[in-house]
């Protein structure tokens, strides 16, 4: 599996984009404003978007995808979320008032649009590939997700504060190679990342320390006004893990 970052902020401005990973050619987790930057036939590729929560800087682009591309498709797009999730788009995006409810286009038969609930602990079985949902601690209903196709394995944290059960579930995956991590506020607005359940970067250093496993630390969502500092912060940490910076552009592959 191949996975693309197309867009790791926190905010906009100067370049920036928000979340969103294409994986391989057909899959988004995420659908933030880096979706954007792909090109026509590239929008087409895509068959599955997996949310990690509702909040506008992750599900940005998804009205506009499938509007873009949806009555030049054979099967639906599939999202896949969790159900409080699929819920809120329901009522606050496909509701005929912000966006037309796709999933009722052309007819309920055969829509452009499909939403498939997902439960922590599930794995969605693509092929060979396997998406398994895991927690996450956020201000809305939340999930992060593990990549699987039989080797290594890519976790990406989606937005989350510390999260006991989301700590437990990475220990619990062997052959953790890369996990992708947010912390979008510095340390002298760790008040205020406690109140938008997000992490700072000594509480993300906190959760570094209880990992077991050797993952490469690749961390995301820097709000733009703190960029600077949050980097400074993050790679200050004196613990066994060496947190990066997550880049625009940056691939893996598992």
């Amino acid at each position: 599996m191949k996975v693309r970052v197309l867009g790791c902020s926190g905010g906009i401005g100067g370049g920036a984009r928000t979340t969103s990973l294409l994986v391989d050619e057909d899959i988004l987790l995420d659908c933030g404003t880096g979706v954007g930057d792909l090109a026509f036939e590239e929008l087409l590729r895509i068959d599955h978007v997996f949310l990690t929560h509702s909040h506008l800087d992750h599900i940005a682009l998804l009205p506009m995808l499938v509007d873009t591309v949806g009555d030049l498709r054979e099967q639906p797009l599939i999202v896949h979320a969790a159900e409080d999730t699929l819920r809120i788009l329901r009522a606050h995006i496909f509701n005929w008032l912000v966006w037309p409810d796709f999933t009722v286009i052309p007819d309920r038969i055969r829509p452009m649009l499909r939403m498939q609930p997902v439960e922590v602990g599930g794995i969605v079985h693509l092929g060979a590939r396997r998406i398994q949902v895991l927690p996450a601690l956020h201000s809305v209903p939340a999930v992060g997700y593990c990549l699987d196709c039989g080797g290594d394995k890519l976790a990406f944290s989606g937005d989350t504060t510390v999260c006991d059960k989301q700590v437990e579930a990475l220990n619990g995956l062997e052959r953790l190679r890369y996990l992708l991590i947010e912390a979008a506020l510095p340390d002298e607005h760790q008040g205020l990342a406690h109140a938008a359940r997000h992490l700072s970067p000594s509480m993300l250093h906190s959760v570094l320390d209880r990992l077991t496993g050797d993952p490469e630390i690749f961390v995301t969502h820097f709000k733009p006004g703190y960029a600077e500092t949050l980097e400074h912060e993050v790679q200050a940490y004196q613990g066994r893990l060496r947190p990066q910076v997550l880049l625009n552009g940056q691939c893996f592959h598992i």
